[in-house]
């Protein structure tokens, strides 16, 4: 039996299909650019050469059609028949106050979801039209819903209300909800594996830095803060979001540039951060831009890793004692220079980052270990698995064995789990960087 996950996007669909009995990778694809004038899908089967193909694709429809046909393909797939399939696990952004967990989708949480629109009105809508596109063409398939906001529900009310009339909370459910939960989840749990430890007693940090990017202070195996808040605006400097900002500033720009609330919400998700100080949001070109000594791309770089240090910071006050600094995602997994900058000058607090073993780790295959040998505080480098969370949670789900996290036991919670597609992958990396060999991090004895 396979599993197939949907992440669906306003304008893509990003997807990965699971041999849930070999614990392996079969095919991983995306679909970009629907609802223009033209889309394309690549799709790379484990073992196959790479598909790619510009077509029509109006909606998610015409999409969800594609990915399902060349699942199939003779050539090109990676299963013989659709009925393989035996469950389909949908990302989806927000939970509100009504999703604590991963479900089971049926028209009353369809329904529920809509409800909850105007907290992701970015999101929201394109994660529900991949829901109902994907139980239209497969009916008699098992499909749930995986919530981004469902990690951080152990946060206590100090951590997760504003200092807001409180009506707010009650009649219109403002409040911190906290995002890329899947992927800390993921990392909370790996690094657990990797020191050895319980999750109950385990503390640890979690920078996951993309184009988006979230921190999250976890305190025995569970959530208590994140930086996140109501919407994925808040906390860490992004690509194009500014994370954050005194509310003051947005009344006082408005009025300046004539702009409305809805014109101001889309400047400041979509074109401020990296990409509002120096015109790019992708690190690399930020970094390169630096080195050939552009002032404002040199500023984004020196204000991203200020505001992550702070975050550090403030976390380890919350936590008392730390295990552990994780980095995630694309440049929390592949910048070096964010690491460097947001670590250094930390050692008081017990975290000693080796700038040697930093500097190698640049491998999305394997967890890697970049502090001194005698750091009191373990930083690891943790390639983040949101899909196979996914995976999990749909197969528990269809099978009537889930139950919240800190009550169910994950394959990758296993000191002997290995991801296979990695693994392949890694022996290709180890061939062109032997020494990445000596910063593996393996679990703890």
């Amino acid at each position: 039996m396979v599993i197939l996950t949907l992440n669906c996007g306003s304008s893509s669909a990003k997807y990965q299909v699971y041999d849930w009995d070999n614990k392996d990778v079969l095919a991983v694809g995306i679909v970009e650019r629907i609802g223009l004038e033209y889309s394309t899908i690549e799709q790379k089967s484990t073992g196959k050469e790479v598909y790619q193909e510009r077509f029509s694709s109006p909606t998610h429809m015409e999409a969800i059609q594609l990915v399902l046909k060349m699942l199939v393909d003779e050539k090109y797939g990676c299963i013989k028949s659709l009925d393989e399939i035996g469950a389909v696990g949908h990302r989806v952004l927000h939970g509100g106050e009504y999703f604590k967990k991963s479900t089971l989708v049926t028209d009353e949480v369809i329904e529920k979801l809509k409800e909850i629109i105007p907290l992701g009105p970015l999101h929201m809508p394109a994660n529900i039209m991949g829901i109902e596109v994907a139980r239209k063409l497969m009916p008699n398939v098992p499909q749930a819903i995986i919530m981004d906001t469902a990690w951080h529900q152990t946060m206590e009310e100090a951590a997760y209300m504003y200092a807001v009339p409180y009506s707010w909370y009650k009649d219109y459910n403002v409040r911190r909800y906290g995002f890329h939960g899947t992927s800390h989840l993921y990392c909370a749990k790996r690094a657990a594996v990797l020191l050895g430890k319980e999750n109950k007693d385990t503390n640890v940090i979690i920078m996951h830095i993309g184009n988006g990017a979230s921190g999250c202070a976890v305190k025995n195996g569970v959530c208590i803060d994140t930086s996140m808040g109501l919407t994925p605006l808040e906390g860490l400097v992004m690509g194009s979001r500014s994370g954050d900002m005194d509310p003051a500033i947005i009344p006082y720009m408005c009025k300046n540039l004539g702009v409305t609330a809805a014109e101001m919400d889309t400047i400041l998700n979509k074109k401020s951060g990296l990409i509002g100080l120096c015109g790019k949001s992708d690190r690399r070109d930020v970094q390169a831009a630096a080195k050939d000594g552009d002032k404002l791309a040199q500023l984004g770089i020196d204000m991203e890793v200020h505001r992550i240090k702070k975050y550090i910071g403030a976390y380890a006050a919350l936590l008392g004692r730390v295990d552990a600094v994780v980095f995630t995602a694309g440049v929390g997994e592949m910048g070096d220079h964010i690491r460097k900058g947001a670590l250094s000058g930390l050692e008081n607090f017990g975290i000693k980052l080796d700038e040697k073993k930093n500097a190698l780790s640049h491998c999305r295959n394997t967890e890697t270990c970049i502090s001194t040998d005698d750091s009191p505080v373990k930083i690891f480098v943790i390639p983040t698995d949101e899909e196979l969370v996914m995976t999990e949670d749909a197969f528990a789900l269809m099978n009537g064995t889930y139950d919240i996290h800190t009550n169910f036991h994950y394959t990758f919670e296993s000191p002997d789990y290995v991801n296979k597609a990695r693994a392949r992958g890694l022996v290709e990396n180890l061939k062109k960087t032997p020494e990445l060999e000596s910063i593996i991090a393996r679990p703890a004895k």
